[in-house]
């Protein structure tokens, strides 16, 4: 992720999958996170604080986990 300041937070361009991208954008807009996906544009993600940041890679992880890391998160959070 690369990074540049802003007034409230600080925004980072998400190098997320082309093809992934506008699912990401939108799950990030369902939680409530700034964000901007603009045609043939990074995504980028305004970071306020840190649980936004978790929420951030929480998603991310979703989209770029193998489905063998994620069957194994749920094991072990059950």
């Amino acid at each position: 992720m690369k990074s540049f300041s802003s007034e409230l937070g600080v925004k980072y361009v998400v190098e997320v999958n082309w093809s992934d991208r506008w699912q990401v954008y939108q799950r990030l807009r369902e939680l409530d996170i700034p964000c901007w996906c603009e045609t043939n544009q990074p995504l980028t993600v305004q970071i306020d604080n840190a649980y936004t940041a978790i929420q951030l890679w929480s998603v991310m992880r979703q989209f770029t986990a193998s489905r063998q890391v994620l069957i194994w998160a749920l094991e072990v959070c059950w």
